[in-house]
């Protein structure tokens, strides 16, 4: 390593502004990766850890889960991985391994999971550790910069699109980061989709459309034809009656992202019909493995807008006030 201390942007408190802050470089465990962090994504999650919406974070915090890096230094139990190789980390950052979700193939719903940029150190920093077992090889077609969305926007996307079933016409509410992303996946499995943004984001519109939706409008419409799925990126528990009174009978309504607003009470009448209402939660490392092997096939694109470590806060603050037409990403150098 060049240095024994990094830069880091810390979160000390739940509403707190992230301050610029000095740490020494982590050694890595035995099982653990030493990772030079090149770029981390922006997420929304991070927004609900550093507001406080997420209750358990470790303080003082290193936010940031879609790590894009290379290999410095490992532990004496790694197997796989080399000094220099480049890798991506997720949100998923550990599990038991035993308990009976884990067991059965569900180890995002595990008890013990704990979680890159909450419950442990994340990427707003220029070196991270991380446990290689939850370390993905990234597609070589993609840079840093371009990578960093894939490990959450993307993979909690594909999750969610896979929750879907196969649903011909899909509605998408909330066209950011992981919508941009699933919109492209979608179109290339042949299905049709229909986005819904804030009202009178014809900006967000027109985005949606330029990337292949057939319809987009204001999240208080209706779409002109009736949906076989929705998924909600925009974490509004609002517009779940609305997004099932879009969904035709049968249909399925996922809410995507890990925190919402609460849901206000609706009629049976638009549940009634077999529709169905269910959450995503995390992801496994068998998502990332197939939703990376997939991208280049699509072959999916990520829009990207870049800031400077030094500027998470303002970051943030655009991820917040829905100013980045795709994904934030920090450069780190």
């Amino acid at each position: 390593m060049c240095c024994k201390t990094m830069r880091a942007m810390l979160l000390d408190a739940p509403g707190k502004v992230l301050r610029l802050g000095e740490l020494a470089v982590p050694e890595p465990g035995p099982s653990q990766l030493l990772i030079r962090v090149h770029a981390c994504g922006v997420c929304r999650t991070d927004l609900h850890v550093a507001d406080g919406e997420l209750t358990e974070a470790k303080l003082p915090l290193v936010l940031g889960h879609e790590i894009v890096g290379t290999v410095e230094a490992m532990g004496e139990r790694v197997e796989g991985f080399a000094i220099g190789r480049r890798v991506g980390v997720p949100w998923l950052g550990h599990t038991c391994g035993t308990c009976r979700y884990c067991l059965s193939g569900r180890e995002n719903l595990c008890e013990q999971a704990r979680f890159t940029g909450y419950h442990l150190d994340g990427g707003y920093a220029q070196y991270t550790v991380a446990d290689a077992h939850y370390c993905f090889a990234l597609p070589e077609a993609y840079t840093d910069q371009d990578a960093a969305p894939l490990l959450c926007a993307g993979l909690i996307g594909y999750r969610s699109l896979m929750a879907a079933g196969d649903a011909k016409r899909l509605g998408i509410y909330g066209f950011g980061a992981a919508a941009h992303i699933v919109t492209q996946v979608a179109r290339w499995q042949g299905r049709e989709v229909y986005a819904f943004t804030k009202p009178g984001d014809v900006a967000g519109q027109a985005f949606a459309c330029s990337l292949g939706a057939l319809w987009a409008g204001d999240s208080t419409t209706l779409p002109p034809q009736e949906l076989d799925a929705a998924i909600l990126y925009a974490p509004v528990g609002a517009l779940l009656p609305m997004a099932l009174r879009a969904v035709a009978k049968g249909g399925v309504v996922v809410c995507a992202g890990i925190h919402m607003s609460d849901i206000p009470s609706f009629p049976y009448a638009i549940l009634w019909g077999e529709r169905q209402v269910r959450s995503v939660a995390n992801l496994t490392r068998r998502d990332g493995e197939d939703f990376l092997a997939l991208a280049p096939q699509v072959p999916m694109r990520t829009i990207t807008h870049a800031f400077r470590l030094e500027q998470a806060n303002e970051a943030l603050h655009s991820v917040r006030a829905g100013q980045v037409t795709g994904a934030a990403v920090l450069l780190v150098n």
